[in-house]
């Protein structure tokens, strides 16, 4: 059973860049959730670039006027419980719905699904007072985090453990992580727990701080060459004449793993420079919920450091400007 009444809320009705207002602020029906659905209370929503494409149309619009917002933490307070009770803490990832049938979901790459839907993207996600996720996608959330500290995991924590897998680091091995956003300043974490060091690629100045501050053995700009030959890289930043400078810093059989979404256009890259000695890339597509779980039970036995600043949700337009234009470190935060 749903809430009645109406909520505030976040729509993208005509993808445009950010500097164009494409968000505006609505008052509509708080949704009733659908069988298989639980209806959640916004606590917080994390900002991420994925919002970013979806309001500036880098990705194609795939439900008009789309409520953003795909890192949420919530509490429940109606629909298809089952083993859920009304009051618990769950997270809403991006991930909304695979089939479950076809080859790649019956082989656990559910994330490759080709009828898989994302929250934000395909249905109404976080930038808003209340959300729906179906039962099943519903995640568990570690202890010992605050409602804004939850938010970036959900995505950003998520992916960029996917992105950290994907790039194959060895065992005491040299990772280079290109920009440090929300995704990079917690997939770094991950790898100095695990024994790797960490060089850092990016641009302003409390960027390299944050970096050095949780391990990084060194940050420079987002353009520099890192001290050493790297055994593998993560580009965070979505820019694609970056592809070719994580390459050419890759030692022998080193890979690339690419994390976003989205890409802008890769320059032609010269086989003896950039791919000759077995070197590789790897792209990064959303996630499965095994991987959701993993993180999460990772973040649950190994307290991490999640950067945030907080924004009220009417103030959700500024915190996707500020993300475009670097203005803060680490991850933006919609908080109720």
């Amino acid at each position: 059973m749903g809430v009645p009444g109406t909520m505030r809320a976040w729509r993208v009705e005509s993808p445009a860049p950010i500097a164009a207002h494409p968000l505006k602020p609505v008052r509509i029906p708080i949704p009733e959730p659908q069988p298989g659905e639980l209806l959640v209370r916004v606590l917080s929503c994390g900002v991420c670039r994925t919002d970013l494409h979806v309001a500036e149309g880098d990705l194609p619009v795939h439900r008009p006027g789309v409520v953003p917002g795909h890192e949420i933490v919530g509490e429940i307070v109606g629909g298809d419980l089952s083993d859920h009770h009304i009051g618990d803490r769950v997270g809403i990832p991006w991930l909304r719905s695979t089939c479950g049938r076809c080859r790649y979901c019956v082989r656990g790459d559910e994330n490759l699904c080709p009828r898989s839907t994302y929250t934000g993207w395909d249905a109404d996600g976080g930038f808003a007072e209340y959300a729906t996720v179906l039962r099943d996608y519903a995640l568990a959330l570690p202890e010992g985090y605050t409602d804004a500290e939850l938010a970036p995991l959900l995505c950003a924590g998520i992916i960029g453990y996917r992105a950290l897998q994907r790039a194959a680091v060895p065992e005491s091995g040299v990772l280079g992580v290109y920009g440090f956003g929300g995704s990079a300043h917690l997939a770094s974490q991950v790898a100095i727990a695990r024994g790797a060091r960490v060089h850092v690629m990016t641009r302003g100045a409390d960027a390299k701080a944050l970096a050095l501050e949780l391990g990084a053995a060194s940050a420079q700009g987002a353009y520099d060459s890192p001290p050493e030959p790297l055994d593998s890289a993560i580009l965070f930043a979505p820019v694609g004449e970056m592809v070719p400078l994580a390459l050419s810093a890759l030692d022998s059989g080193g890979t690339l793993a690419i994390a976003g979404i989205h890409l802008s256009d890769v320059p032609p890259l010269k086989y003896q420079q950039h791919l000759f000695r077995e070197r590789q890339i790897r792209s990064v597509t959303a996630n499965t919920r095994s991987d959701a779980r993993a993180f999460l039970e990772f973040a649950g036995e190994h307290r991490m450091h999640v950067t945030t600043t907080p924004y009220p949700l009417e103030h959700a337009d500024r915190a996707l400007a500020d993300l475009e234009a670097g203005r803060f470190a680490g991850a933006a935060v919609i908080v109720a």
